[in-house]
């Protein structure tokens, strides 16, 4: 059956669920997904590795000259079932999930010429359609024509309780209290930075999914992407 290939768009907060959610629909529904929260953190890990950024500021001028030797590259792993990013030809999808770049990845991301940089390669993916893509600013700035948005979101409670299990589920020791401070700062940088702030596109449905399943969303955004495929044809 030869039925169009939408492009659809998850935004949200840290560790609202986007990445799970994202990667379950695309399979579902046999499109390309694409992490652009590890395209971020992976130039985050460069930036870590060419001594350019702290957890306090970047050295941005720096950053921008190094971008041209960023290589970053998505590629299907067998064993995982999924695509992971690659930095300059390794392997970096176990790295990028640390707390070291948790810390220093929304400072990277604010620098103009580093989203400039992954918003070309990122629309260069969803030219054909047929894509999953979540991150930010995806709805608004990246694919802003994308037929289906979705917006999700929870309490930061509810949030950095779900990432704390995450990195004790990797074997990465943390406390609560460091995950909840980290999480609430990222918030305020990726709301409130110059470039492509996060923000809920005008038509993107909105889900609040601190007391929802994942199967209860995953059902939900599979229902709204039939719907709108079955407007569209």
């Amino acid at each position: 059956m030869n039925r169009k290939r939408l492009n659809v768009a998850v935004d949200g907060h840290s560790s609202s669920g986007k990445s799970t959610l994202a990667q379950q629909v695309a399979r579902a529904m046999h499109y390309m997904y694409i992490d652009t929260g590890a395209m971020y953190r992976a130039a985050t890990l460069f930036a870590m590795k060419e001594r350019l950024v702290t957890t306090t500021e970047v050295k941005t001028e720096a950053l921008e000259k190094a971008l041209d030797r960023m290589y970053l590259q998505f590629r299907f792993n067998p064993a995982s079932g999924v695509s992971e990013i690659h930095l300059n030809g390794t392997n970096v999808e176990r790295e990028i999930r640390t707390m070291e770049v948790a810390k220093r990845v929304s400072l990277v991301a604010a620098v103009p010429a580093v989203r400039k940089k992954l918003v070309t390669l990122q629309q260069r993916m969803a030219e054909d359609g047929g894509v999953v893509m979540d991150g930010r600013d995806i709805g608004t700035v990246v694919m802003p024509d994308a037929e289906v948005k979705f917006f999700l979101t929870a309490s930061p409670e509810v949030r950095a309780q779900r990432r704390l299990e995450e990195l004790v589920a990797s074997g990465k020791e943390t406390k609560y209290e460091e995950v909840l401070e980290n999480l609430l700062l990222r918030d305020r940088i990726d709301s409130t930075r110059a470039t492509s702030p996060l923000r809920q596109a005008d038509d993107a449905v909105v889900l609040d999914n601190s007391e929802l399943t994942l199967d209860e969303q995953f059902d939900f955004m599979l229902t709204t992407i039939r719907k709108r495929l079955e407007e569209l044809a």
